[in-house]
């Protein structure tokens, strides 16, 4: 064999084992986390090598220009029971009547997890209860047809029509969020398939119980759900931060994301630190419940041939409740000038 021929085998069978390799890393980098890179500039550059870490989960994958990334390795991140404990196919919350007492922290991004605002805008209904009845998430306008994004990385659990959200899709995410998305027109996922934070799982639509075209988007953690808003800021479509604290009270019907005179203290606020504030969230509440108490109290003049009953009849109270009120009997005589608290 010449030199020359047993150079071209050698090439040939290099640039097979890179088509392999490349082919291995792209399978890799569609099947979990489409994560960000240093520069745009490298989007599209042909892989060279995918790498071990030591870490069976985690793989790095080097760019022809001499770049590199992390990504996960789904057939290992497959195997941690966040994809099998409290899961199915068909329920909205799985967990049953969990409740959450204590701080959990998550992360939200990190080299390995990314992240895609649901939508840039305002939102046209809040978090909390509405009508009397409790709203689960924000509803962003969304016209019909438009492409819905995966907030982050993760994994189909639930894509059906389900009750009042039309059609739904439901992703979970490895630190065990979850993330709703209500009304669509059409589901483009099925249950068990993974995703990257800005692929498309469907198209905005009006199915459910829905008044017009929007998309109902809701975080929920265990079951419960907390306002998006403590995530995402979707004015500006950025996350607020990489990491957030999830505290009991953020699990309320009408706790609503509340801007913070400095974000980064509610994230690395202490325990001691959240007692106190919770004391004084706590004081300020019951000193406005009594303010609104006051201010909607309401006093009678007593005039001349006033009886309690016809003061009652007047408000539309009872004598026992003016009794109560003013700290009298039924059977007091009430004088010309008296002044009663009537409300």
């Amino acid at each position: 064999m010449t030199l020359k021929k047993a150079t071209a085998i050698l090439l040939l069978l290099c640039g097979t084992c890179l088509a392999a390799q490349n082919r291995e890393a792209d399978s890799l980098r569609h099947a979990y986390g489409r994560q960000g890179v240093a520069s745009s500039r490298i989007v599209g550059t042909p892989y060279a090598d995918t790498l071990d870490t030591g870490n069976p989960a985690v793989k790095v994958i080097l760019f022809n220009d001499g770049t590199y990334r992390y990504v996960k390795d789904p057939s290992v991140i497959a195997g941690d029971d966040i994809w099998t404990k409290n899961w199915n196919t068909w329920s909205c919350n799985p967990y049953g009547n969990v409740t959450i007492k204590e701080t959990v922290t998550l992360w939200l991004v990190d080299t390995l997890d990314s992240y895609c605002c649901p939508r840039i805008g305002y939102h046209s209904s809040k978090f909390g209860y509405r009508h009397g009845r409790r709203h689960q998430g924000i509803d962003l306008p969304y016209p019909t047809g438009t492409p819905v994004y995966a907030a982050f990385d993760g994994k189909v659990r639930v894509s059906d029509v389900v009750g009042g959200y039309g059609n739904l899709v439901i992703l979970r995410h490895a630190n065990g969020l979850e993330t709703f998305y209500g009304h669509l027109s059409q589901r483009n996922v099925e249950p068990g398939q993974w995703v990257s934070a800005g692929d498309v799982i469907g198209l905005g639509g009006s199915t459910g119980r829905s008044s017009g075209p929007h998309l109902h988007f809701e975080t929920r953690y265990m079951g419960n759900a907390f306002d998006p808003a403590w995530l995402i800021d979707f004015q500006t479509g950025k996350l607020r931060h990489r990491m957030i604290k999830l505290r009991p009270w953020y699990f309320d019907g009408g706790s609503n994301y509340v801007q913070a005179v400095d974000d980064e203290d509610e994230i690395f606020r202490t325990d001691e630190e959240e007692r106190l504030l919770a004391e004084e969230r706590a004081r300020k509440e019951a000193e406005a419940r009594a303010a609104a108490e006051r201010a909607a109290m309401q006093y009678y003049t007593v005039k001349s041939g006033d009886t309690l009953s016809s003061i009652a009849r007047k408000y539309g109270t009872t004598v026992q409740a003016l009794c109560r009120m003013n700290n009298i009997k039924a059977t007091s005589t009430i004088q010309i000038g008296q002044r009663l608290r009537v409300k």
